[in-house]
């Protein structure tokens, strides 16, 4: 078991692309202002458990209950639309009982732990040593973990003008990749 500083430096770029952390914050804003607060260690915790599994697991896991890897990014895809119809139209698609819930779903996972990091990680198994990939993991989610507890200052920076222009331009964003991951998927 070697690591490789090439790898994990690629594996990380990847990711880093992929998860778009800093183009989240005004959802992740806007789902602390729902919410109230954001449990940040949770959020980061889960999402990096979700995809250490699936990076071990993924495949297997969605052969066993019979789905496969299109299957999983049609149904993401779908969930990152609704977030994005959210965010461009200001509707609430999601209404939460339990609105504590939001570091688990949807910021955990599908926003950043979503079907495109998903997928990505089963990708990137095909390219690279394993143990270079969980760091790239790792490097990525100390990342979100320091964007997530300083929502309240970036908020501060941006603004309240900023941050609408960020929600729209991110909605639109976000609509596209969903709209990829599902014309990807079914050959659309």
């Amino acid at each position: 078991m070697e690591f490789n500083f090439s790898q994990i430096l690629s594996t990380s770029m990847v990711l880093f692309a992929i998860i778009d952390i800093l183009g989240a914050i005004p959802v992740v804003i806007q789902l602390r202002r729902k919410a109230g607060h954001i449990e940040s260690e949770k959020a980061t915790l889960v999402a990096t458990i979700l995809m250490i599994i699936f990076l071990f697991a993924g495949e297997t896991l969605l052969k066993v209950i019979g789905l496969d890897v299109e299957s999983f990014a049609i149904a993401g895809s779908l969930v990152i639309f609704c977030i994005a119809m959210e965010m461009v139209l200001g509707l609430q698609i999601f209404n939460e009982e339990a609105p504590e819930t939001v570091s688990i779903v949807p910021l955990a996972f599908p926003l950043i732990a979503g079907a495109g990091t998903m997928t990505t990680l089963l990708s990137l198994k095909t390219e690279y040593a394993t143990q270079n990939i969980v760091v790239g993991i790792v490097i990525n989610m100390m990342f979100v973990y320091i964007v997530l507890k300083n929502t309240e200052r970036l908020e501060k920076l941006f603004g309240k003008s900023g941050l609408n222009v960020l929600r729209k331009a991110f909605g639109v964003i976000l609509l596209a990749i969903a709209i990829k991951l599902f014309r990807n998927n079914t050959g659309l």
